[in-house]
């Protein structure tokens, strides 16, 4: 009898997808394209200077270069309490911080730490990219909760949670929402938060955006209701991607498992970078000033980019209210699908990224997010006339049945 020998890999590789949005950005990546697809911080508004005074001071200090604590350089925990604190309006203590590489490595820990497979998560519909992944890779079963202008419509989740729906997790993007830019509203956080307590599940509050808001601040997080709530953020849409630096806090106990998973991870992060962070967030005039710049200049954009695509477009798109962050969600009402528009706009020299990359129970044909803040004023205006030159081309064709980039976001 003959056995098979050839080498296997484990059963959780058997339906994971790859990133949509990182397959797109690989495959757009020629300079000559305007990618509105990838949630990329403009690169002049990292402050480069800073960060390479504050990596001079750091390398002063001997213990930059060597292997630090695997919960993250004390300084920096005690920085990011301090401005945790301020924001759920009771005292974070930095044993409860976890720093970690990128706020999307605290997710996926926080996924093993939580999760066994087949339990339940509820995700947003529209839901973020990078969540959904982590969450299939920990082979949970993903519920999802429709978004409408106040975020996660958390009636409907009390309705399922009433017919017998038991999530371990709800996962929300309760800040300028990835892909659909809304903010989960005041009165929603808390009522998240009761049905948490009532029904025993975790929150995982991701909050990569709270600080770009443009008019005002977004509501108290959900941590202010609730001891449920494990909230991530992270600093690279505010100061570098290129630091890696991520946190969460929360549940003592469950910082402890993050803690001790992430010692099998990678055993710690990079002590020079943590220590260049620490200066950055613990210098709160200075960050004050550097948050306002990146604000500012960020509305601008969205300005620019949602008055762009009116004039092209008028009608025949429909977009949300951009409130902060980097995202506009926009829809074709004439029945464009966007999937297949990609490889036209492509064509064009525009990319962007096709709501099927964000679906869950719902393909979102007809739905694209564009991110405003990689470039000025000027290159949005010369992207939308691309796109609308794109659409315009697509439209003439008969929409025909391309198989090129759509394949990326429809596998």
């Amino acid at each position: 009898m003959a056995f098979d020998t050839s080498p296997s890999l484990s059963s959780r590789m058997s339906e994971l997808r790859s990133s949509a949005i990182r397959d797109l950005l690989t495959l757009t990546a020629r300079p000559e394209v305007i990618s509105l697809a990838g949630g990329l911080p403009a690169t002049e508004l990292v402050p480069r200077e800073r960060i390479a005074d504050a990596a001079q001071r750091a390398l002063a200090d001997p213990r930059s270069v060597q292997y630090g604590e695997t919960s993250g350089w004390a300084p920096l925990r005690v920085a990011v309490a301090a401005r945790e604190s301020s924001k759920i309006g009771r005292r974070v203590d930095p044993s409860e911080v976890v720093i970690t590489h990128g706020s999307q490595q605290a997710l996926s820990l926080l996924a093993q730490v939580l999760l066994d497979p087949g339990d339940t998560v509820v995700v947003e519909e529209p839901g973020y990219t990078g969540a959904l992944q982590v969450f299939r890779i920990a082979q949970a079963a993903l519920v999802p909760v429709a978004l409408d202008a106040d975020g996660m419509d958390t009636a409907a989740l009390e309705r399922a949670l009433r017919e017998g729906l038991r999530p371990k997790v709800v996962h929300t993007v309760s800040n300028f929402h990835n892909p659909r830019g809304v903010v989960l509203s005041a009165e929603r956080r808390a009522h998240l938060a009761l049905l948490a307590d009532r029904y025993g599940f975790w929150i995982i509050e991701d909050d990569p955006y709270g600080e770009l808001w443009f008019d005002a601040p977004a509501p108290a997080p959900i941590a202010t209701h609730s001891d449920r709530v494990i909230r991530l953020s992270s600093g690279s849409k505010t100061l570098a991607p290129a630091l890696r630096i991520g946190w969460l806090h929360g549940d003592r106990r469950v910082c402890e498992a993050v803690e001790l998973l992430k010692q099998g991870a990678d055993l710690c992060g990079s002590s020079l970078t943590q220590q260049i962070a620490a200066e950055l967030l613990g210098d709160d005039a200075w960050l004050d000033r550097h948050l306002a710049k990146v604000r500012a200049a960020c509305a601008g954009r969205a300005r620019a980019l949602v008055e762009s695509l009116e004039g092209a477009f008028g009608d025949r798109v429909s977009h949300a209210t951009v409130h902060g962050g980097m995202f506009c969600w926009i829809e074709f009402t004439d029945g464009t699908d966007t999937a297949r528009l990609l490889d036209t706009a492509v064509e064009r020299g525009v990319a962007f990224v096709p709501g099927a990359a964000f679906g869950v129970a719902s393909a979102h044909p007809h739905a694209a997010r564009l991110c405003f803040a990689t470039y000025d004023e000027t290159v949005l205006a010369e992207g939308v006339e691309r796109l609308r030159a794109a659409h315009e081309t697509f439209t003439l064709a008969g929409r025909p049945d391309y198989d090129g980039l759509s394949s990326v976001v429809q596998s």
